[in-house]
């Protein structure tokens, strides 16, 4: 953790360029697992989308109402 607050000090477009590749990769690998669990049950291909989408928002109101 502290790499990546002296990347951000000292280089502060590398550190954005790593950020938004991470959670590129991360976003693509959590939608992959998605689509392998909905896979079977024969969805439209958004399903994992919304799926993932719908977690985030769930995750995101638990959070603020945690304040």
């Amino acid at each position: 953790m502290n790499y990546l607050r002296q990347l951000q000090a000292e280089r502060p477009v590398l550190f954005w360029v790593v950020m938004l590749v991470g959670f590129y990769v991360a976003f693509q690998l959590i939608l992959f697992v998605a689509a392998l669990i909905l896979g079977p049950f024969g969805l439209p291909g958004w399903a994992p989308l919304a799926l993932v989408l719908v977690v985030l928002v769930v995750v995101a109101r638990r959070q603020q109402n945690s304040r």
